[in-house]
């Protein structure tokens, strides 16, 4: 959906609308559903392709306002010990002191500064990650994918998102050059959730 429109030969920036009203009725707590949630990776390797890990320990809530999303917030919190890439080869160097060093630093986690509604599904959130004892900030897209009532009388809301980030900024600097050009893993990291939450009673 485009931003700009042109009026009396004036480009101007058109803001987004507020949420429907549908979405008042989803403001509350929720505590995040980690059998239903997925917090994962992908790095470029040897520049020709992806490897893809997630984290399968953390925990996480989400204060929604629906009438007014800049007052919503999230944290989250990952034990670094649960990661997972598929490899336990691959996966012990990941957890070991040239990478993510779980020994010294066993926990990552996000808390969020700022939330903002662009239009449509899409939110924009801001905030502080941590990781290897560095806080810098990550802004992560949020689609909303929908609210319902389970089975079992739980209510729940879906978002999918995704970041990017350079492992670089939080000290992850481990790399090995390769004989063609280019290093084994790329500073780029991309991040990608899919998030079922449950709203406290």
């Amino acid at each position: 959906m485009g931003i700009f429109g042109r009026k009396n030969a004036t480009t101007a920036v058109a803001t987004p609308q507020a949420p429907g009203p549908g979405l008042a009725t989803l403001s509350g707590t929720y505590t995040l559903d980690t059998a239903h949630t997925t917090i994962g990776f992908v790095a470029r390797h040897a520049m020709v392709t992806n490897v893809k890990g997630g984290f399968q320990d953390f925990t996480g809530t989400l204060d929604l306002d629906g009438t007014d999303p800049a007052n919503s917030s999230a944290r989250i919190d990952v034990e670094m010990a649960s990661l997972d890439t598929g490899n336990a080869d691959r996966d012990g160097h990941l957890k070991s002191a040239e990478f993510f060093s779980i020994e010294e630093h066993p926990k990552m986690s996000f808390r969020s500064t700022s939330t903002e509604f662009l239009g449509g599904d899409d939110y924009r959130i801001t905030g502080e990650l941590s990781l290897l004892g560095t806080t810098k900030p990550i802004t992560i897209d949020l689609e909303f994918s929908g609210a319902a009532t389970d089975p079992f009388g739980n209510e729940r809301v879906g978002f999918e998102g995704k970041a990017e980030l350079l492992r670089s900024e939080w000290g992850l600097t481990w790399n090995a050059a390769l004989e063609t050009g280019g290093v084994l893993v790329s500073d780029k990291i991309k991040l990608n959730f899919d998030i079922s939450a449950i709203k406290s009673a």
